[in-house]
């Protein structure tokens, strides 16, 4: 997920929280803790703080001695690299710690502007093999060591519509792309380098239309490249995040959109969306999983590095995961095993209950899980969307 929605939450309290969380900072004085505290900026690409801004304040307030405030913000996936990038070459990093998806993580690979994290600092961090879930672990490897994955989800690509507008709903991707001819400007999808409902819709047809090689946009999406064309002829535009697009479903401009688990869940806890809208999959359906990161640009401290380490360290126990389960944002939201929906806030575990659907358990059991592209090929892929089909709605 790439643009957000933030919630309102609680914080998690008691003893045995705050003093874990003071544990984890002593434990860190082994490194070059600094001496006087240190403010954090934080910039969030991915609505990553709907989960995790509570945990990051709780650590902060454990910890004074070495965090004196968090400063949080935003900014649109696409463009926060390039800044990166002038700020390193200007000598002036302001920016400490970076929450993305895949799609800024894969662009600043690219751009060649984070921290590299692994191997180099492997002992001031869990052995994450060992403590992350399987798909997850498998999604921490796409980062090549320059990002830290702190939460997970299997994603989609899903279609989420109106039961009361969408009386044949599409079952197949022949199927999608006829009720858009006979129901132009009505089906929606955003742009995929700035959507997590986009960039899984477009990563995922090239496994459902049987093309020849999904994990080459290149040379081996033909089928994936013509679909996209001709079903853009129905689209009115393609909204620049994920945020419009629910909130022209919710007022009845768009009857199908392109969703994932957590987008299809947050947005009717939310009101955005109708509660009654409904979700469903196209024939030959393949997840591509998603994930956040936490990644470090270039430039920054030895002072802020020590703590963000630590920090790091912290937002992988069960405590913090926990937070994952938010509204339902990421569903399910964890990266790492053994952390229950029970032990989540009760507001989570009340979201979950009344807007969760009990068919996505078995849909994720039942159905393959596909890595979505490597970052380089990822970038590759946002740039021929862009130019192939994107440009043509200007």
């Amino acid at each position: 997920m790439t643009d957000f929605i933030i919630n309102r939450r609680g914080v998690l309290g008691g003893a045995a929280g705050a003093a874990a969380l003071a544990m984890l900072g002593q434990r860190a004085a082994a490194l070059t803790m600094p001496s006087a505290p240190v403010s954090l900026n934080i910039v969030d690409v991915a609505g990553n703080l709907a989960l995790t801004k509570t945990p990051l304040q709780n650590y902060a307030k454990a910890n004074p001695k070495y965090v004196s405030a968090i400063n949080f913000s935003s900014a649109p996936a696409p463009e926060l690299p390039g800044k990166i990038k002038a700020q390193q070459g200007a000598n002036r990093v302001d920016i400490d710690l970076v929450l993305t998806g895949t799609d800024a993580l894969s662009a600043g690979v690219d751009q060649g502007i984070w921290l590299k994290l692994l191997p180099d600092h492997a002992g001031d961090l869990p052995k994450l093999d060992e403590i992350y879930l399987p798909q997850a672990a498998k999604m921490q490897a796409l980062a090549q060591g320059f990002g830290v994955e702190v939460s997970y989800y299997p994603s989609g690509p899903l279609i989420e519509y109106m039961p009361d507008r969408v009386k044949q709903v599409p079952t197949t991707a022949e199927e999608l792309l006829a009720w858009a001819k006979a129901n132009p400007n009505k089906f929606m999808y955003a742009r995929p380098a700035n959507s997590g409902p986009g960039r899984t819709f477009l990563m995922g047809l090239p496994w459902i239309l049987k093309d020849k090689d999904p994990m080459d946009p290149v040379n081996g999406w033909d089928k994936t490249w013509a679909y996209l064309d001709e079903i853009g002829n129905y689209i009115e535009y393609y909204a620049t995040g994920t945020t419009p697009t629910m909130k022209e479903l919710g007022e009845g401009t768009r009857d199908i959109i392109a969703t994932t688990t957590g987008w299809d869940i947050n947005p009717r806890v939310l009101g955005i969306v109708p509660k009654e809208a409904k979700v469903g999959t196209l024939a030959g359906f393949h997840w591509v999983t998603d994930a956040h990161y936490m990644c470090i640009p270039k430039g920054v401290s030895d002072d802020k590095l020590a703590v963000l380490l630590d920090l790091m360290r912290y937002m992988l126990t069960p405590e913090a995961q926990a937070y994952a389960y938010d509204e339902g944002y990421f569903y399910p939201g964890p990266a790492v095993k053994d952390v229950p929906i029970t032990l989540a806030p009760k507001s989570s575990q009340d979201a979950i209950a009344e807007y969760g659907r009990p068919e996505y358990d078995k849909m994720i059991a039942d159905n393959p899980k596909e890595l979505p592209l490597p970052a380089q090929t990822m970038v590759t892929a946002f740039s021929m969307w862009d130019k192939k089909i994107g440009a043509k709605k200007g």
